[in-house]
């Protein structure tokens, strides 16, 4: 279960930014859709321990990794979510492995455990990077690069995977068939996921469940799955259609999602 109650203010200069972002699921895949400026991409910084909320709580199943009331907020490191950054943020001075590696390392430990080596040479060859094991960021291509981010964010074994607009620095002719290996990572290992996104298609290929995100808020949950639309407030949520067939639920969630993109 992914349990978010998050409120946050930041102020840049004259800006300030209010975000009051709530929602609930079961379901492994979540998506954050709506567009740029809305939140999302601040919700998921929270989550990760890289922006502390003045209220509310992360719960990711059992455990609980930010809670005001009760005190709680772990560090990033001790949060176990794996990071996968809109422009990937790969370090241009470390090649694949060692960039794949990077988070299993400290000042005190430099070196690998035999178990962290085994693991990184098992990634490189889940991702088709082993041949590129030796290369630098910049002689990768863009969907290359984003192997090694996702390849980066698993390394550490996380218990939940955050993905930042995984698809937005990619070419477009290449993105139905990295969304088909992303889908394939998402079966195989399992975990909840937390994906933001603007495009449609992302939230059609990859999703359970899509939170439509505006203005620091989510104002509505489509169940991908079954093209259901639920309108939500700050605390409840109201039915407003029932379970469409099989051959319309893309067209249902189109439809649904699209309505708040157009505005």
């Amino acid at each position: 279960m992914i349990d978010i109650d998050l409120d946050a203010t930041v102020c840049d200069g004259a800006r300030r930014f209010t975000l009051a972002t709530r929602f609930m699921s079961d379901a492994q895949v979540v998506a954050l859709y709506g567009p740029s400026g809305g939140g999302k991409s601040m919700t998921l910084r929270a989550m990760a321990g890289l922006l502390t909320p003045q209220h509310g709580h992360v719960r990711i199943g059992a455990r609980v990794l930010f809670d005001s009331r009760e005190g709680i907020d772990l560090p990033p490191e001790q949060r176990s979510v794996g990071y996968l950054f809109q422009h990937y943020a790969l370090f241009p001075h470390l090649n694949v492995r060692d960039n794949i590696a990077f988070g299993l390392t400290n000042w005190r430990r430099r070196r690998l455990s035999r178990d962290d080596a085994r693991h990184v040479e098992e990634l490189l060859e889940t991702f088709g990077l082993a041949a590129l094991a030796s290369s630098r960021p910049a002689t990768l291509s863009g969907g290359q690069q984003q192997r090694v981010a996702l390849a980066r964010a698993l390394a550490c074994r996380p218990r939940l995977l955050l993905l930042d607009e995984p698809f937005a620095a990619l070419n477009p002719l290449l993105r139905d068939d990295l969304r088909a290996q992303l889908a394939d990572v998402f079966a195989r290992w399992q975990m909840p996921v937390v994906m933001i996104t603007h495009d449609i298609d992302d939230v059609l290929a990859l999703a359970d469940v899509a939170f439509v995100v505006e203005s620091g808020r989510v104002v509505r949950e489509v169940d991908v799955r079954s093209g259901e639309s639920r309108a939500m407030t700050a605390r409840a949520l109201s039915p407003e259609r029932g379970t469409a067939p099989l051959d319309a639920r893309a067209h249902r969630v189109r439809e649904l999602l699209h309505v708040h993109a157009a505005r």
